[in-house]
């Protein structure tokens, strides 16, 4: 039923021009490197958010002028039923997925033809290419289709909604059991592996995207992956991780220390970035820039910043000479929904703002109800990026090396809630705890 609102929903940005038609090729089994390693099957996401399906090797047809959903399934053979299982027959893929026509892939030639489209409307260059395999005739349009399901996904209907929703509450579960169970000593894939277990427990099987889980100067490593180090005592670990539901992802972010108290140091930084995060969530609501919502979090860092004594000269100066991006160098967030970084962050025609830190924004454009976003501030000491700038007579002036020098070994921090945007405001589907002594009462027992 979600499917079928989400195809109509796609139809109504085409005219009902005649003989125009939309293809689309789902994904098919992928192996490692020429081997019989067989990855895990993740159905690409635009099929699934028009067909629901997630089995490898079908296409779809979908016919503008009478809005005729074509699907064309698999032929799959005995050998298919030795490897892989019970293979449905027509009438068990017909009751599943409700296609208004069935057949083949062996037919989708023969359909085509009969259809006799002036323009076929695909994904990309490689289904074009698919398409102009079959039959060289073919007028393929490969930009339409992209710009019209971006604008479809980046917008979510209540169904999808609360399949988000679901992800959220078992990933809340999953970052919480990690934060009770910590203890230095501990290594990091230890506490990945009871992230992992919590979301599989509760059913769901897939990584939204490649955790990290970080230890001590880890933490400062953007995508780090690793996964080997030890945690100890005195060091902050940050989990950012998350699992899908249904194909809908959920992406959390918490940093804490590993013995269950904060030094006066790491309160700082830490408290410097939860208040970037609740007081930019507090400005969500339709309207709103991502920017706007970025440079208020890299103000409210800066003061941060200020206040420890690791910067010097006014906030105005230091934003206006972006040293916000030697501590915040990536962007506030990200739209999240079947894909972890969602399409729909950049519309056709808006362009990245070519600045440090903020050119990495991977959304730039006024929030809609509808909307989901991931708010993720974080401050961060990378000795390469602060190393250069303590070299730099311009940059250096603002910092205070002396006292720089004595986090290049701290690591960082960064806080990450899924938001909602409401009609008149948001919704925060992340109830991970985040205040610095429900912190510290959790992982001390």
């Amino acid at each position: 039923m979600a499917a079928e609102l989400q195809r109509k929903k796609l139809l109504s940005l085409f005219e009902e021009e005649q003989e125009n038609i939309i293809y689309m090729k789902g994904a098919e089994l992928m192996y490692r490197y020429q081997t019989d390693f067989e990855f895990p099957f993740r159905q690409e996401s635009n099929f699934l958010y028009l067909t629901g399906i997630d089995e490898p090797d079908y296409h779809l047809i979908l016919d503008l002028r009478t809005e005729t959903y074509y699907l064309f399934a698999p032929k799959r053979d005995e050998h298919y039923g030795v490897w892989h299982g019970r293979i449905k027959s027509k009438n068990d893929i017909q009751t599943l997925y409700e296609p208004d026509e069935l057949h083949y892939d062996n037919e989708l030639l023969t359909v085509l033809k009969n259809l006799n489209p002036n323009v076929i409307y695909c994904l990309n260059e490689e289904q074009a290419e698919f398409l102009e395999d079959l039959d060289r005739s073919f007028n393929v349009d490969t930009e339409s289709l992209n710009d019209a399901i971006t604008f479809c996904r980046s917008v979510k209907t209540e169904d999808e909604l609360n399949l988000m929703r679901e992800a959220a509450r078992i990933n809340n579960i999953a970052h919480r059991k990690v934060m009770e169970a910590i203890k230095p000593g501990m290594y990091e894939y230890e506490l990945k592996a009871i992230f992992d277990y919590h979301q599989i427990q509760r059913g769901l099987l897939f990584p939204a995207y490649n955790g990290i889980h970080a230890a001590g100067i880890n933490s400062a490593i953007l995508h780090y992956t690793e996964c080997s180090s030890r945690v100890n005592n005195g060091e902050l670990y940050l989990i950012d991780a998350g699992y899908e539901y249904e194909g809908y992802a959920s992406d959390v972010t918490r940093t804490y220390p590993a013995n269950g108290r904060f030094t006066d140091e790491q309160a700082a930084v830490y408290q410097t970035v939860l208040n970037a995060l609740n007081s930019v969530i507090k400005m969500v609501k339709p309207g709103i820039k991502m920017e706007d919502l970025h440079m208020s979090a890299a103000e409210i860092i800066l003061e941060g910043l200020k206040r420890m004594g690791l910067v010097k000269g006014s906030i105005e100066e230091l934003l206006e000479n972006d040293i916000f991006a030697l501590f915040f160098p990536h962007g506030l967030g990200h739209f999240i929904g079947l894909d972890t970084h969602d399409v729909g962050g950049y519309p056709k025609g808006v362009d990245r703002i070519d600045r440090p830190g903020i050119r990495f924004l991977r959304a730039r454009r006024e929030l809609q109800a509808g909307m989901v976003v991931t708010v993720e501030p974080g401050l961060y000491f990378i000795p390469a990026l602060l190393k250069k700038a303590i070299d730099d007579d311009e940059k250096s002036k603002f910092l205070n090396a002396d006292k720089l020098e004595s986090y290049f070994e701290f690591g960082g921090v960064r806080i990450e809630d899924n938001i909602i945007v409401t009609e008149d405001g948001f919704e925060n589907m992340t109830d991970v705890p985040k205040e610095i002594k429900e912190i510290e009462k959790i992982i001390r027992g």
